[in-house]
């Protein structure tokens, strides 16, 4: 779980590095990115559904071995569209792998305490590779080049199935089948609109548009639908879900242009790059049990706007950058819009899953995590084509300008969504 967040985050570290090996131009580097988030966030749900029908234990090693496998095959590109479709792989296999995992623990350790301290460790070292991916990517592409950061995951794979494999009981499959059609048209919805916003192509935005309503249509027909459209009925979960997607579509496009900003306009090294991103990472996991605690308290409506509220002020921020700033100008940015998104994680989700019933508590969180994904690949799309090449440093200025307002924009409209939609009381059962 650990390496699927951590390559999330710790390739754009080594962006600027493996586009000069690889004569990568910024839309490349863009497709770098979210094919591993675009394919991961499409097939997320597919993946769970496969992992019931077939046996989560099963499918987490399918997913370990195409996810070592992927790696390697990203280590050994030769080009940028090698690496692109290398990591889309890598994503597929995230995919089986993220609500596997949750499933293996939950049937590893049915008794309620004992669940409840091994989702604890799971949730943890999944937060540290927030903080870690830029970090670790720094180090790596500084000693030794972008390749070894792709590397790194193979032997650690091999551990981890070769420890599934001794550990982990087999277990019960249930009835049904995967929802194929949907995984389909879901990524090929996705797929076609963070084309259309990097490649500039009207035409693929219609492809994503028809695809969209195929996948709709292909979900009202399923007997096992990957996405239960009367789920969105609530207007809590269909809220908090928007407004997860519009969470990581800033938080994650942020990540591309700063980076791209403190190694390609200011200068820094991929080590001193991973330390100045520090501040956008540790407060978001040191926060996260905080808000855990204050959502079961209060609900989660507080956190949100507050969260939202400060993210949108921080995104203003960048209205200051200017040829005479540096990274002062930028750290307030990073420090709040950090702890804006520490107040939102826990709130957004505990909003997703307790607006939905109780016996689709599972899949509202898995639809949950779907959205996040998708709204990060469409910002990591959509910062990138805004602020343009980095080369051009009045033009990427002046791209950070427009996402600034624009991204304060959106959270200021995601707040006034989530104070129509979401409850304010304390979570029931909780705390």
């Amino acid at each position: 779980m650990f390496l699927v967040q951590l390559d999330v985050t710790v390739v754009n570290v080594a962006l600027p590095a493996l586009g000069s090996d690889l004569h990568a131009d910024l839309p490349q580097l863009q497709w770098v990115v979210v094919g591993y988030s675009v394919v991961l966030a499409a097939v997320l749900l597919a993946g769970g559904a496969l992992g019931d029908v077939l046996g989560h234990r099963g499918v987490v090693l399918a997913g370990l071995g195409v996810f070592g496998a992927a790696s390697a095959a990203c280590g050994l590109a030769q080009s940028a569209g090698w690496l692109v479709a290398a990591r889309a792989v890598q994503g597929a296999g995230a995919a089986l792998l993220l609500p596997g995992t949750m499933a293996v623990l939950a049937g590893t350790f049915p008794e309620r305490a004992e669940r409840a301290k091994a989702l604890g460790v799971w949730a943890g070292i999944s937060a540290l590779a927030l903080p870690a991916g830029p970090l670790l990517g720094g180090l790596l592409v500084q000693a030794a080049g972008w390749r070894p950061v792709f590397w790194l995951n193979v032997p650690i794979v091999a551990a981890a199935a070769i420890a599934t494999r001794r550990l982990v009981p087999a277990d019960v499959r249930k009835p049904g089948r995967a929802d194929l059609p949907g995984a389909a048209t879901a990524a090929l919805a996705l797929g076609a609109g963070v084309y259309a916003v990097i490649g500039k192509t009207p035409w693929a935005g219609l492809v994503a548009l028809a695809s969209a309503a195929a996948f709709v249509a292909v979900e009202k027909r399923s007997a096992d639908p990957m996405l239960p459209l009367p789920l969105l009925r609530s207007r809590q979960t269909a809220g908090a879900n928007l407004v997860s997607a519009a969470m990581n579509f800033v938080g994650l496009g942020s990540v591309l242009v700063f980076t791209l900003y403190l190694q390609d306009v200011l200068g820094a090294t991929p080590i001193a790059a991973a330390v100045a991103l520090l501040p956008m990472f540790l407060p978001l996991v040191l926060l996260g049990p905080v808000t855990g605690r204050l959502t079961a308290r209060f609900g989660p409506r507080r956190q949100i706007l507050a969260g939202l509220l400060l993210g949108a002020a921080a995104m203003l921020n960048l209205l200051r950058i200017g040829p005479e700033t540096g990274y002062g100008t930028l750290l307030p940015t990073l420090l709040v819009l950090s702890v804006g998104m520490g107040l939102l994680t826990a709130a957004v989700v505990t909003a997703a899953v307790t607006g939905a019933p109780p016996e689709r508590a599972g899949i509202a969180g898995g639809v949950n995590n779907a959205a996040r994904q998708a709204g990060g690949a469409l910002g990591v799309a959509v910062f990138g084509a805004v602020a343009g090449e980095p080369a051009m440093r009045g033009q990427f200025e002046h791209g950070l300008h427009l996402l600034g307002a624009g991204s304060a924009g959106l959270w200021l409209g995601a707040a006034i969504l989530a104070a129509a939609t979401v409850r304010g009381r304390r979570v029931a059962g909780v705390g």
